[in-house]
């Protein structure tokens, strides 16, 4: 479990590809301190520490994970979005994050209004049904507050300094895709009314 409190920049410094996976290595502030099948947020994504170094550390994606989040376009040099496993008992700063992404959202727009920022993503329809003004939506492993919503799935967040400055946000332009999660509260509330549902209609 994550929180959506991105810990570190990382940068893809090798790769290495088969038929049905990658594998990426990670430079890493954190490196040294990690250890064998350790879970990391790589831009939202949980993966599995599969070796590491005191300066980086290495994961795999399998088939799956490339077909459904933006590892399956990493390139050598990419920031990516760093975090660590919450330990239990740790101050939850974010929100509920699994590390488990629901999809891609292209960026649709972006602005600036001072010093804030505001990125719009176009939601996969699955996303967009759990997703609520006000609530939480996850973003490259970044944990967000929705700022507004508008019609085809379209879902605005605001971005302070310290996010655009400390996340891989502030590189992504109008047109990239960007990994979303879905509010986990929000899946579970809308599959017990869907069971609701299912049980009145019988």
């Amino acid at each position: 479990m994550f929180t959506g409190i991105i810990e570190a920049l990382g940068t893809v410094s090798a790769l290495s590809e088969d038929e049905n996976s990658r594998e990426f290595e990670i430079s890493a502030p954190f490196s040294q301190e990690l250890t064998l099948g350790q879970s990391v947020a790589v831009d939202g994504a949980c993966l599995t520490v599969t070796s590491m170094s005191d300066e980086a550390f290495a994961v795999r994606a399998i088939s799956t994970t490339l077909g459904r989040t933006v590892a399956g376009s990493y390139e050598l040099g990419r920031v990516v979005n760093l975090e660590r496993a919450v330990p239990l008992g740790h101050r939850m700063d974010g929100h509920l994050v699994q590390g488990h992404v629901d999809g891609l959202a292209p960026v649709v727009s972006r602005r600036n209004e001072g010093e804030t920022w505001f990125l719009e993503v176009e939601l996969p329809e699955a996303v967009a049904e759990v997703t609520i003004l006000h609530g939480s939506v996850t973003l490259n492993g970044v944990s967000l507050t929705v700022n507004g919503l508008g019609p085809g799935g379209r879902c605005e967040v605001a971005l302070i300094p310290h996010t655009w400055e400390h996340t891989n946000l502030s590189q992504q332009s109008v047109g990239d895709a960007l990994n979303v999660e879905g509010d986990v509260i929000g899946k579970y509330v809308q599959r017990l009314a869907e069971a609701q549902l299912r049980k009145a209609s019988t």
